[in-house]
């Protein structure tokens, strides 16, 4: 009887001692979750990869910040910008974060979180054209391109009386290969974000120009989610508004923009 009581007792803290692992190695592979963002990384400043080919950008900081504080690891996923729906109702990627605009399109497929920036689009050109091209109804005749998939492409889209004044309308897989075709005269002007138009024409020497006009109507910038993960949404929310409050958004905007440019009333 007391082999058999001992064999018991040994059995009882056997088990207790494997349900503790268990619930260890269910806590550990929760913090170690890997959350997948799918992004542009030929999207300076907000996502693009540096001379190390690291990806690297204002909207990378950011999100690694919120991991850091949510315990998740964020994996960066290069994805084709106009697959974004694809990518994200599949479950290739979690959290589309790349200087997203809200617009009622993306609304049908992606859950965001609040906005953190004002957008516009603008018209960047190459540097001396700017005697021909001025205003919004100077592009008629020109060749326009755009980024396939952007909200530029899609207000184009929708303003068939701008789009068929154009003589061409082109897109392009990402914002790098139309600057380099504006740059190789290709197309007469590119409708572009301001906020990548204006980190291009940072650079020394400046091949491009900016034409202060305004296409289409100012947008705002805001992180993306699948349509039923409003659990994920409210977590990232809540480590990005603490942030704020605490001035790491702040400190992250001015490293790249030399500017505070985060929303606080939204």
């Amino acid at each position: 009887m007391k082999k058999i009581f001992l064999l018991l007792i040994m059995f009882v803290l056997f088990v207790s001692g494997c349900g503790g692992d268990s619930e260890k190695d269910t806590n550990s592979m929760k913090h170690a979750h890997v959350l997948v963002i799918g992004l542009d990384d030929h999207y300076p400043p907000m996502g693009f990869r540096n001379e190390q080919n690291e990806i690297v950008g204002f909207d990378v900081d950011l999100a690694k910040e919120v991991g850091r504080r949510i315990g998740a690891t964020f994996e960066f996923k290069p994805i084709d910008w106009n697959n974004k729906r694809e990518e994200i109702e599949s479950g290739n990627v979690d959290i589309i974060w790349n200087g997203t605009d809200i617009t009622e399109e993306r609304k049908d497929y992606m859950l965001f979180s609040k906005p953190y920036m004002d957008n516009r689009q603008i018209i960047l050109i190459k540097r001396g054209a700017i005697d021909k091209i001025r205003t919004v109804g100077d592009l008629e005749g020109k060749i326009v391109g755009t980024q396939a998939g952007s909200s530029s492409e899609d207000y184009i889209n929708d303003t068939p009386n701008l789009k068929n004044s154009f003589a061409e309308f082109k897109t392009y897989r990402n914002f790098q290969d139309a600057l380099k075709e504006l740059y190789d005269g290709d197309v007469n002007a590119i409708i572009i974000d301001e906020i990548l138009a204006r980190y291009e024409i940072s650079k020394v020497p400046p091949v491009f120009q900016i034409v202060e006009a305004t296409v289409g109507p100012v947008t705002e910038i805001a992180i993306g989610f699948r349509k039923n993960d409003t659990e994920l949404r409210d977590r990232v929310q809540k480590a990005f508004d603490e942030m704020i409050i605490d001035g790491t958004a702040r400190k992250i905007s001015e490293q790249w923009f030399q500017a505070d440019i985060i929303k606080r009333k939204r």
